[in-house]
């Protein structure tokens, strides 16, 4: 029996061929999404050098799913990525995705627990407003970030509001994820 608790170790070949080290099979890309939608954790790394690939794999299986029209990821939501590599906020993007997948995972549980259903998959997760407001303000300060500039586009000039207005949202951030640690 698979010691689930552990992230699954794929080792890749020099071929680029995927190997399941529990079960000692070749795997594929859709066979790693299958796991991972399972709940299972994976690990993916290089056979000969050791390094770790597991990102760089999950990115080719988001990518591949979004060209086939399996589309999770709006093409606002993508720009704003890419332009996050451009800017300073970087360092704020992967906590603030980090901290909204975990709100959408611990409401989900919450409401499983609660109703035993999914009625409305998004709408009904506790916080949801919360998290939209918050995650809306992201986006107008995102929008008005620019490749190689040091923060938002201000027609007013003012520098310090875009430095209060992130101060906002992180604080906005801690008191939504409080409330969801009380839930």
């Amino acid at each position: 029996m698979a010691n689930t608790d552990k992230p699954l170790l794929i080792k890749r070949y020099a071929s680029r061929r995927l190997y399941n080290t529990e079960t000692s099979d070749y795997v594929t890309l859709e066979d790693i999404a299958g796991f991972i939608r399972a709940g299972r954790e994976v690990s993916i790394v290089d056979l000969k050098s050791g390094d770790d690939l597991t990102r760089q794999y999950l990115l080719q299986i988001i990518a591949e799913h979004e060209s086939k029209g399996d589309s999770v990821l709006p093409i606002n939501v993508l720009t704003d990525l890419v332009r996050s590599y451009t800017t300073e906020v970087n360092s704020v993007v992967p906590q603030f995705l980090a901290a909204s997948f975990e709100m959408l995972r611990e409401g989900q549980s919450k409401m499983f627990e609660n109703m035993g259903v999914f009625p409305n998959p998004i709408s009904t997760v506790p916080g949801f407003e919360a998290m939209q407001r918050q995650q809306e303000a992201f986006m107008k300060m995102m929008a008005g970030w620019r490749p190689g500039t040091s923060g938002p586009e201000r027609e007013d000039g003012d520098e310090g509001s875009a430095k209060e207005e992130l101060a906002d949202i992180k604080k906005q951030l801690a008191a939504l994820q409080a409330k969801l640690s009380k839930l």
